[in-house]
């Protein structure tokens, strides 16, 4: 069962349970002959002791625990069980005083004589205790990289926009760039342009290479047409950008003559690519891994070997795309970590990987098939939602020693200071909706919390990040509770931030350890919020009734009275972003969006094709944004003078 936001408590259905536990992958065995380890053991530094589990056959043996630590060093401990604490099957294993953090392994032994038998091994994980943390109140810039414009990038926001905006924020005061995922995805309208949604989580966005900086470039001025025509839309053309940006940037590996070392991770990936490429070409029809050619669906299959094998050329220009971006993100983080930035770029890790994408293509073990998932209802969803992506298998992650979720977190902070987790609670708990069912009638399905926040931390701590958790919604309080524990700043929306009578809380009251800021790009910008923008759009896309729309037009006039009074006495009448940088959050997140008083928010959840979501250009160019960050109070010392 669980509580939903309006207090009801809702249990689970017996078809839902049943649907659920068909699929849901058994977890490793327990009983009085399981092996004396999980597959993987995750402990934090400073931990004395280790549960494990006595070898039935021989109770009163001498064992031996070996330690592989991460730097090939080994340590022994031998140990007579009888001597040990036992409970239930269980000894306690006193555990070396120094644990150095890192992902070791660990294996036991009985002994007789010389002789060793082996009884079982696992990875061995040490954490901290706390991910990496803010020390002072900082402010910073979000924007959607997709949509900055500017008069010399090709019709998208690429990474020269990006370090040029970095510098330019930074010498306001601006200690960060939030920025939307750079997720890889098919840049396709309008299904398959939403940065939450990627076709991967290790890989990036192509689109935001600035071609003029790649390896290789050579200038043509035959490319100025394209590229003013892509400046002028009023949106981002996705297959257009990507249909020119490809050909420039494989004229430009073809002049480029650095020979790129490539990982097995990004050949895999960059095969993907160069297969969704030919099979598209082929039969223009076929848009997805799942409608490819049988043998093709397999990425060990011998007919992905011979493609590879013809194909190297394309596959080793996918891996330059990635390579180029990375190397141009690093520069961007770079350039503002010298103009004064403290957190520099600030990234964010989507919940979702897209079912027909190279993840599930290519790692398919690492999720769970029958089951989709989603939200249940709350005010923003009555009718729940249903995101349509796969659940993770959470057992295939812990005989994995969890090094695939630790790479995904690896590569979505890289360049980075700062790392949002969409959707933190999945770390906790996932809303499974099995095939069959609505989305009001999925059921909860627990994850191993303490191994997954141990492993974010232990990657926070080692790659200097800040982590922030995204825990709007459905959220159990304890939850928060242990974030704080883990030093995770939560976040708080001014939107959300109201007392049982429907009053604003005063900036006072919102807690030290979070990222706060007016909106998100699900929301309604400051100005539109005011306006309800959003409550119109949701009419327009069809979404709700005419009845529901007079309904949350009144609802809103309401707010908007309740938010006004809060503004006044706080200070700052009509400035809800000085308001929020007067909290005393740690980090305060300044949209873009509501700096320059855009009304139209850059994502309408629940719709698609009605909206043009993703896909909105910022209505100040980059050559004009230096006069309306100046208006900002982005060191957070004296009064905002932002309207």
């Amino acid at each position: 069962e669980y509580t939903d936001t309006w207090g009801r408590v809702h249990a689970a259905s017996d078809e839902a349970l049943t649907s659920v536990l068909r699929v849901l992958p058994r977890a490793a065995e327990t009983g009085p002959f399981a092996p004396p380890f999980d597959p993987t053991v995750v402990v934090t530094e400073g931990q004395t002791s280790l549960p494990v589990r006595i070898p039935q056959e021989k109770p009163d043996a001498t064992v031996k625990l070996e330690f592989n630590w991460e730097d090939g060093s080994k340590e022994h401990r031998w140990f007579w069980l009888p001597e040990l604490p036992q409970a239930d099957g269980v000894a306690t294993f006193p555990l070396p005083r120094v644990l150095p953090l890192g992902y070791h392994s660990i294996r036991l032994y009985r002994l007789e004589g010389a002789d060793h038998f082996p009884l079982g091994d696992a990875h061995f994980i040490v954490t901290p205790k706390r991910a990496m943390e803010c020390t002072e109140r900082l402010a910073g810039l979000a924007v959607s990289l997709f949509g900055l414009r500017s008069d010399r990038n090709w019709g998208c926001g690429d990474c020269t926009d990006l370090k040029l905006l970095a510098q330019m924020a930074a010498s306001h005061g601006a200690h960060f760039v939030a920025l939307n995922p750079l997720h890889a995805i098919a840049n396709r309208q309008p299904y398959n342009t939403s940065p939450y949604l990627p076709q991967s989580s290790l890989w990036r966005n192509f689109l935001y290479i600035d071609p003029t900086q790649a390896d290789g470039y050579q200038p043509d001025t035959k490319w100025d047409n394209a590229c003013a025509a892509l400046r002028a839309t009023p949106f981002v053309e996705y297959e257009r950008v990507a249909a020119l940006k490809l050909e420039v940037l494989f004229e430009a590996f073809q002049h480029c003559s650095t020979d790129y070392q490539i990982s097995d991770s990004l050949r895999s990936y960059a095969t993907y690519c160069a297969l969704d490429e030919e099979m598209h070409r082929r039969d223009p029809k076929v848009w997805l891994w799942t409608d490819w050619p049988e043998e093709y669906r397999d990425p060990h299959s011998e007919a992905v070997a011979r493609f590879a094998e013809a194909y190297d050329q394309r596959i080793r220009f996918h891996a330059y795309l990635q390579l180029q971006l990375d190397r141009q993100l690093a520069d961007a983080h770079r350039a503002a970590l010298s103009a004064g930035m403290k957190i520099g770029l600030y990234h964010d890790l989507a919940l979702a990987t897209d079912r027909f994408g190279a993840d599930l293509w290519s790692a398919r073990e690492f999720y769970v098939d029958g089951c989709r998932v989603g939200a249940p209802p709350d005010e923003l969803g009555p009718g729940g939602q249903d995101w349509g992506f796969p659940p993770p298998n959470r057992e295939q992650h812990r005989r994995d020693g969890y090094r695939r979720f630790a790479e995904t977190i690896r590569a979505s902070a890289r360049h980075g200071g700062a790392l949002r987790i969409d959707h933190v609670m999945r770390f906790f708990r996932l809303y499974w909706i099995p095939e069959g069912l609505t989305a009001k009638e999925g059921v909860y399905v627990r994850d191993y919390a303490e191994d997954l926040l141990g492993v974010l931390r232990l990657e926070s701590v080692r790659n200097g990040f800040v982590v922030i958790g995204e825990d709007l919604g459905t959220v159990e309080e304890e939850v928060r509770d242990v974030l704080r524990d883990s030093g995770i700043l939560g976040i708080r929306v001014l939107w959300f931030e109201k007392d049982p009578d429907g009053s604003y809380r005063s900036p006072d009251r919102y807690p030290e350890l979070a990222a706060v800021s007016a909106t998100t790009h699900d929301l309604a910008t400051v100005a539109g919020f005011f306006e309800a923008t959003d409550v119109q759009a949701r009419l327009d896309s069809g979404l709700i009734p005419v009845e529901a729309f007079h309904q949350q037009l009144a609802a809103r006039g309401i707010d908007v009275d309740h938010l006004r009074l809060a503004l006044e006495k706080a200070g700052y009448e009509e400035d809800s972003v000085g308001f929020v940088l007067s909290t005393p959050s740690l980090l305060a997140v300044v949209n873009q969006e509501d700096i320059t008083g855009e009304v139209q928010q850059q994502n309408l959840p629940a719709s698609t094709w009605q909206q043009p979501n993703w896909r909105r250009k910022m209505r100040v160019p980059m050559e004009q944004l230096d006069e309306w960050l100046a208006k900002v109070n982005w060191r957070r010392d004296q009064p905002s003078k932002s309207a």
